[in-house]
């Protein structure tokens, strides 16, 4: 998807997202695997399907991006077994380049990836609308921050493990946020990023649930259990 092809005031060129869950059907038997998600002949990335996955329960739903030089399996990989046992299902979407739109330039083809990957999911699988959230690690932290405050009425809860900031071109809604940030991270510094970001986002009302943790640029297990056991917290 070319960034010519796509106007800046357009929904993906602001960063919006219009696809939304669809009512229960009729949906297939789906066995627990991880399965590459294709839109006609263009590959988004790869879906998660947990066991406990059933299609007359409608399931909840992460949109999960990874980091700078990624790729949607290793954004699956870290997650797949918390979210397994808790019955969470993961898109993972390929960005275009080699890390997310607006860090390259502004919001447009990988905003229609993901729509477009959405749509796909929401045909194919039972979603609960109440949630669908959305995470990422590094660069995907960032832009799931940025995606997060321009599509709050589709996203309840967004998850940033060692973001670098937000982008927003607006906000919609009022989700909420679980921050986490090693004290030794070196390639994101956490007194310019989190230290700086989750303050921000406070003083602006939203809800902001802030782990700092020993370590550097990555995601302890235990911090990737409490965000999974957060996401799916249906308590105010």
């Amino acid at each position: 998807m070319s960034r010519r092809n796509i106007h800046r005031d357009s929904p993906a060129g602001r960063g919006r997202l219009t696809a939304r869950p669809g009512t229960v059907g009729d949906r297939p038997e789906t066995p627990p695997s991880i399965q590459t998600l294709s839109v006609g002949t263009e590959r988004f990335g790869l879906i998660s399907v947990p066991p406990r996955y059933r299609p007359d329960r409608p399931a909840p739903l992460l949109v999960l991006l990874h980091g700078a030089g990624g790729e949607a399996g290793q954004a699956i990989g870290w997650l797949q077994p918390v979210a397994d046992e808790a019955g969470l299902i993961l898109l993972a979407p390929q960005s275009e380049g080699p890390t997310w739109d607006v860090i390259l330039g502004g919001y447009g083809p990988d905003v229609k990836r993901i729509d477009d990957a959405l749509a796909e999911v929401f045909r194919r699988f039972a979603i609960d609308p109440d949630r669908v959230a959305v995470g990422g690690f590094s660069d995907g932290a960032s832009y799931a921050l940025s995606l997060g405050l321009i599509n709050g009425g589709l996203f309840r809860r967004v998850a940033a493990f060692s973001p670098g900031f937000a982008a927003p071109s607006g906000t919609d809604d009022h989700p909420a946020f679980y921050i986490s940030h090693g004290t030794g991270d070196t390639v994101l510094p956490i007194d310019a990023c989190s230290r700086r970001l989750v303050p921000r986002l406070q003083a602006a009302g939203f809800d902001v649930l802030y782990r700092e943790f020993d370590g550097g640029h990555t995601v302890p297990p235990y911090v990737a259990r409490e965000a999974v056991g957060w996401l799916l917290d249906d308590t105010p």
